[in-house]
């Protein structure tokens, strides 16, 4: 028996003894693989007005975190303001609670107002650097439609009601956010941290990143612990794609490339075979289409524009003393101010006055030069020679030869023309004139 036990146990010591290499190799991996697995939060920048070039960046930033397994989505945001549409559309993207967002209203200087206002109230946490401010979120845009008493209540109401409602759902002062609806106040970031309205202050992304770590966030489906204490962060700037897009649908740009479409390919029309203008108008108008979906445009704007178009050009043929020309400039005019349902995002009038009157010109003098050249008499070839004179040089029995320009032509003629009678050329039929006795 006594043999037996030593036995075993030397058994024992020997598999704990081969297991010590495995154990450690274990250990090692885990200690090198630390770095690899460590967590990530992912980074966005908003610098400009919220479009919907701005909506879909942040969803599809959303739908990246939440697939790549980002501890939270950071939102670096400095905005005026932007449609009310799009930031709807942001805020149910944020609502979803798929990952935890923070919003962080940078750099120093910066700002949240209207629709940052609402961006932040529906993100999971907000932060403010040192010397920003939020605020000001009274809607303003009617959308194109009543822009009456009793109907910017009914939106100030709505508005009223979806912030309050974020409020709720997020934790944060709710009386302060009608406040901000209703009578467009703005505080600085030590107010907004005193009155609820956001959760840190952080003078960079480093300290925010610490002041996050250990925080907890309610998601749909289960409750979280951020863990961002030396995350990687990965920042995902706007690609070409999104550049592109946010730049042409900048309503002056969208504005002018449909313009410069529209004069380019009713020019190539006009004249055939020139090319670079309908190359370019065709550019300019695929871009101006690609903008114009992205944008609120107004159906009366376009209708009025094309309008102006047909009165410019109908002043080249009919004779209205510019009254047609009027009525064009007028129509446009009117329809570049009607042309987006936004007063955030507009035409300027420093944009749309030279763009009207380069219009205006370009139909009446470059286009009415062309078709007024195209309408005049040859003077060349074939068709000049009809209705010039000329002299015959000898008696024209049905046929004979006449003086054309100093050039000797075979001549027809129905009736008798005397040698040295003048000779008017009605017609011309391959190398032979058709001449009549000249009434002059």
């Amino acid at each position: 028996m006594k043999r037996k036990t030593v036995k075993r146990g030397g058994i024992r010591a020997y598999r704990t003894l081969t297991s010590l290499p495995f154990t450690f190799m274990l250990l090692s991996l885990a200690i090198m693989s630390g770095p690899l697995l460590a967590d990530h939060v992912d980074l966005i920048i908003i610098d400009g007005p919220i479009t919907p070039v701005t909506a879909k960046y942040i969803g599809d930033a959303l739908g990246r975190a939440e697939r790549d397994g980002a501890e939270c989505l950071i939102i670096q945001m400095d905005t005026p303001g932007g449609l009310m549409q799009s930031t709807l559309s942001i805020d149910k993207d944020l609502l979803a609670d798929k990952v935890p967002v923070v919003v962080y209203v940078a750099p120093r200087g910066g700002r949240a107002a209207s629709a940052g206002v609402f961006i932040s109230y529906a993100a999971h946490f907000v932060a403010m650097a040192p010397s920003t401010n939020i605020g000001s979120a009274h809607p303003v845009s009617m959308a194109g439609k009543d822009t009456s008493k009793v109907m910017l209540e009914k939106v100030t109401n709505d508005a009223v009601a979806h912030i309050k409602g974020l409020a709720e759902n997020r934790g944060r002062n709710k009386v302060w956010a009608e406040a901000a609806v209703r009578e467009s106040v703005n505080i600085t970031e030590k107010e907004a941290l005193e009155m609820g309205v956001i959760n840190f202050i952080a003078s960079d992304l480093e300290e925010l990143l610490d002041q996050l770590d250990g925080e907890e966030v309610r998601l749909k489906d289960d409750d979280v612990v951020l863990r961002t204490d030396r995350a990687e962060v990965r920042r995902y700037p706007m690609n070409w794609r999104y550049k592109i897009l946010d730049k042409i649908s900048d309503p002056n740009i969208a504005y002018l490339l449909m313009l410069a479409g529209i004069m380019g390919i009713f020019f190539e029309l006009r004249s055939p075979g020139a090319i670079f203008p309908g190359a370019i108008g065709g550019i300019s108008l695929i871009l101006a289409f690609f903008a114009l979906q992205v944008l609120p445009i107004n159906a009366a704007g376009i209708l009025l524009i094309l309008l102006s178009i047909v009165f410019f050009i109908l002043e080249i043929h009919v004779i209205s003393f510019g009254l047609l020309t009027i009525g064009g400039i007028v129509s446009m005019t009117l329809g570049s101010l009607m042309l987006f349902r936004s007063a955030e995002l507009r035409v300027s009038l420093g944009v749309i006055i030279p763009a009207v009157l380069t219009v205006a010109a370009f139909f009446i003098f470059a286009v009415g030069l062309g078709v007024r050249a195209q309408m005049k008499k040859a003077t060349t070839g074939k068709k000049g020679l009809v209705g010039e004179e000329g002299i015959a040089l000898g008696n024209l029995n049905l046929e004979g030869q006449v003086s054309v320009h100093g050039e000797v032509w075979k001549a027809v003629s129905s009736e008798k023309i005397k040698k040295g009678d003048k000779v008017e050329v009605t017609s011309v039929e391959g190398l032979t004139l058709r001449v009549k006795k000249a009434t002059n």
